[in-house]
């Protein structure tokens, strides 16, 4: 009896696992790398403010803007509370930079963020 609950216990346990990992791999194939210039979601690729494309992009953040990717003529709004990587987008502002991350509705939900090369 004792065998038969450990036995289901263990297959149970399995399955678990079995299913985490898969999920986990399927989080990381879909994680994709966009390289394009940091704005933000206000402006996207035509800034309104004066000055250069950096300040407009810190000010309108300031003002509650999310920011933004320009990836040819497509704009992708970046979702992230991650400190460092909105340090780096801070950094990048008006810059190329590389966001990688998942896409859906063109918003990425960014997992790093580095100057572009």
């Amino acid at each position: 009896m004792m065998n038969g609950r450990i036995r289901r216990a263990g297959f149970l346990l399995l399955n678990v696992l079995a299913i985490t990992l898969l999920t986990a791999s399927l989080a990381l194939a879909a994680s994709k790398s966009y390289t394009g210039t940091v704005s933000d979601s206000m402006c996207g690729a035509k800034h309104a403010m004066p000055g250069d494309d950096a300040a407009c992009t810190r000010a309108c953040v300031a003002r509650g803007s999310k920011y933004a990717l320009v990836v040819g003529d497509k704009v992708y709004t970046l979702e992230t509370s991650n400190k460092a990587a909105l340090a780096t987008l801070d950094k990048q502002a008006g810059a190329k930079a590389t966001v990688t991350g998942t896409e859906k509705d063109n918003t990425i939900t960014v997992t790093s963020v580095r100057a572009a090369k």
